[in-house]
């Protein structure tokens, strides 16, 4: 009997909380206990039948991941640390993704079409699985402010270098001024969606102190700016970083009743949990079905070239600002690199490849052995790594965090 999309995810946020119990007292990483089950549940005849979409990823599960971790964000401590993390998530994510598609051209044998697509989708670190591994790893401090807010800004240019690079993959011409134009418009368009749309719901949240439609405004605000953005084609996750760095930081001022706040950090932590459960359930699941064989070569040249491409964005650019005050130490450069994990927002601009283009099949089946290899590998080994280079994993979880949220 197959089960219906309801049932199926109902299911998976069962054995999700049952897997999240099992690690906390495995003291495994939570992300890699769920891949592991999702993989084993894949064998078993009365799995869920869920397909793994783009349209899933995009429109259901990134945004509240997304708006969770923006609202925590505070502007005074991000504020100091922009220069590095825009130009990590810009010029980092341009060099990593170049690194790639040579990589992959010369080694791999790929047209560079192709390889230049691969290495644009592959290039920006997924915050979906950042954020996983550094929460449970209970990092805090500036180290986790710029690897959490690298990841979540570095979408943007992710998305356009996917855009252009797919444009010429398809034989469409690309100018200077085109570049420049979609840069513009892409990101333009997601700061002016996330403001809008959350400026709206502050407007009407200020109406009320009903904590549930206070609830609800901030749950349109985070899927409202995410879709209204990528009606447009602009950056969806863009657009709601900004509505939740907005309603995070403008919210408690007089905005959110104190009952609406409570209710409000306690939804979206459970969304974030729920959503966090069935990305990578989902990942587990659909890995089992790739034919990974087929394909050995670009999958090890793939894995060792992101590693490369991801070094050749944070040392140069974190040189840098060695002599400013916002340097960055050896310790924390050397957590960036191995920190700077891939994940499910790979898949979904894979996943999401006209039906038509070269090697469309490749690229999703070598996405996934690397989003595999990022999860086991990095996401195994990221917390000895943390204790090697000195950063005590110092208690800091969800609920602290929310404490010193009200504290302010």
């Amino acid at each position: 009997m197959e089960l219906s999309f309801g049932n199926g995810a109902l299911l998976l946020l069962l054995v999700g909380a049952v897997v999240a119990m099992a690690t906390r007292r495995l003291k495994l990483p939570y992300s890699v206990g769920l891949v592991v089950v999702g993989m084993a549940l894949a064998l078993l005849p009365m799995a869920p039948k869920i397909s793994f979409t783009k349209e899933i990823i995009f429109n259901l599960l990134l945004p509240p991941l997304i708006f969770e971790a923006a609202f925590y964000l505070r502007w005074d401590q991000l504020r100091r640390e922009l220069p590095v993390i825009l130009t990590l998530a810009s010029a980092g994510v341009v060099l990593s993704g170049a690194t790639v598609a040579v990589g992959m051209h010369y080694l791999a044998g790929w047209e560079w079409p192709s390889a230049l697509v691969f290495g644009c989708l592959i290039a920006a670190t997924d915050p979906v699985s950042v954020i996983a591994t550094f929460s449970e790893a209970k990092v805090h401090g500036r180290l986790r402010l710029l690897i959490e807010t690298e990841s979540l800004f570095n979408d943007g240019t992710a998305a356009v270098a996917f855009g252009l690079a797919l444009l010429f993959a398809t034989g469409h011409p690309l100018t200077a001024v085109g570049l420049a134009s979609s840069i513009i418009i892409t990101v333009g368009g997601a700061l002016l969606c996330g403001a809008l749309v959350s400026g709206l719901a502050l407007f009407l949240t200020r109406r009320t102190e009903d904590h549930l439609v206070e609830l609800t405004f901030t749950t349109v605000a985070a899927y409202g700016s995410f879709l209204l953005a990528e009606q447009f084609h602009f950056s969806g996750v863009l657009a709601t970083i900004v509505a939740g760095l907005i309603i995070g930081n403008r919210g408690p001022l007089g905005v959110l009743s104190d009952h609406g706040r409570e209710a409000v950090e306690a939804f979206w932590e459970y969304a974030a949990f729920a959503a966090n459960s069935l990305v990578f359930l989902l990942i587990g699941m659909h890995e089992t079905s790739q034919q990974f064989a087929a394909v050995w070569l670009p999958i090890l040249v793939a894995s060792v070239f992101v590693i490369i491409g991801r070094a050749v964005a944070v040392y140069p650019i974190c040189l840098l600002f060695s002599r400013s005050d916002l340097r960055v130490t050896a310790r924390h450069q050397h957590a960036l690199l191995w920190g700077g994990l891939r994940g499910a927002l790979a898949l979904a601009l894979a996943l999401g490849l006209p039906a038509g283009m070269a090697r469309r099949e490749e690229i999703i089946t070598v996405s996934f052995a690397v989003v595999a290899f990022s999860i086991f590998v990095q996401g195994l080994t990221m917390p000895p790594l943390l204790r090697l280079i000195g950063e005590l994993p110092a208690y800091h979880n969800r609920e602290a965090r929310t404490t010193a949220h009200k504290t302010k």
